[in-house]
């Protein structure tokens, strides 16, 4: 899986305040942790592309932006 490297430091994956406001707003999750959704979407999915310094997971009806040397969530999009 290319997203291997990705999914082994799931430990390792957090977002900033502002990462954590635009997932809420994209998404509309309500009042729940974002990093353990996104750990969870993560971690059932196979489809992990890395382009450049990003980790594109795409996962159920979403894609998470994760940056790959620092494992920030840097943004959740629905999948149109």
């Amino acid at each position: 899986m290319d997203g291997h490297e990705l999914t082994v430091n799931l430990v390792k994956m957090h977002t900033t305040e502002l990462g954590m406001q635009r997932i809420q707003r994209n998404m509309d999750l309500g009042d729940i942790d974002l990093v353990a959704w996104c750990k969870h979407k993560v971690s059932k999915t196979d489809n992990v592309v890395r382009r450049g310094k990003n980790w594109y997971v795409y996962a159920d009806d979403c894609i998470i932006t994760v940056n790959a040397s620092g494992f920030t969530i840097i943004t959740v999009h629905k999948n149109k």
